[in-house]
């Protein structure tokens, strides 16, 4: 981490700006380079101060960086890896913050040079809002962050990615491309499908009378649609299954509701009450949770 002398983070969101605030709090010695290809992102990046420099050209961007940060939809990976890898240094640190990641390991694989090396990295952080205005630079701070490695995966490059999410704030665990996105396609992307299929589902009239548990329940519905769309269709075979899953335990509690059985609703309803309990004791104890 002594050596870094520049972080460049491509995408000026939410998520890509609150990286760039968290960098200029806690690496006062490292310079952030921001860029995002809208005009209009750009203005209102330099506005709200959220990186040192805030550039028009991507090249100009990853040039001179020790670590690049991508920050925008994930299937835009792609083609951001086939335009930057001519202007990234030997020995540049290729990341992100995507929320799925056997694709844009494939995608690094086939586009990036050889003296540059691909970690993927994926912050359990985030709001449904969207936009510069939103970010904060303590967004990351008591968080996880899920750090994903192949057999090609260049040690020092992930022992360096290591370091600075954790000085950043997040807890750092490590696995596999295909591990992570079969986990959080069941624990972050079925859920927001769930959520958006129940507001689908729901009449907008009787919408106006519901509570706190609707309106919780439903929360991560809010989130923009061009990032899920990108984080399904990236992940759309685990996403698929848990569907299939979800529907079966619908199908359940739907049955025994149909036959009035109450003794079957209560078996269902305490099953879910003891998991959920058994998961806010973990996350209580890890401290995840306030």
């Amino acid at each position: 981490m002594k050596k870094l002398r520049q972080i460049s983070v491509v995408g000026m969101g939410l998520l890509g700006a609150s990286a760039s605030q968290a960098i200029l709090r806690t690496f006062s010695k490292i310079k952030t380079v921001g860029y995002s290809h809208r005009a209009v992102t750009r203005k209102k990046a330099r506005n709200f101060g959220v990186a040192d420099e805030i550039v028009d050209d991507i090249a100009e961007c990853v040039a001179g960086a020790d670590i690049v940060i991508l920050a925008t939809p994930i299937r835009t990976f792609e083609g951001i890896f086939e335009e930057i890898a001519g202007h990234l240094p030997d020995g540049c640190i290729v990341t992100d913050v995507g929320s799925t990641k056997v694709l844009p390991h494939r995608w690094a694989r086939k586009m990036l040079g050889n003296n540059v090396f691909y970690v993927g990295s994926h912050p359990i952080a985030g709001s449904e809002k969207r936009g510069v205005e939103f970010a904060r630079d303590d967004l990351f701070a008591g968080s996880s962050c899920i750090l994903t490695k192949t057999a090609g995966t260049d040690m020092k490059a992930l022992a360096v990615l290591r370091q600075f999410w954790s000085k950043i704030g997040c807890s750092i665990k490590v696995m596999a491309p295909d591990k992570h996105d079969r986990i959080y396609g069941r624990v972050s992307h079925l859920p927001h499908v769930a959520a958006a299929a129940l507001i689908n589902a729901s009449d907008p009239e009787q919408m106006k009378f519901a509570g706190k548990g609707f309106v919780d329940t439903s929360r991560v519905a809010s989130g923009p649609e061009n990032v899920w769309a990108d984080i399904l269709l990236t992940n759309a075979d685990n996403v698929a299954s848990g569907i299939d899953r979800l529907i079966k335990e619908l199908s359940r509690l739907r049955k025994a509701v149909k036959d009035r059985d109450q003794k079957q609703i209560e078996k269902l309803l305490t099953q879910a009450r003891s998991k959920r309990a058994v998961l806010i004791k973990y996350k209580m104890k890890k401290k995840e949770l306030l």
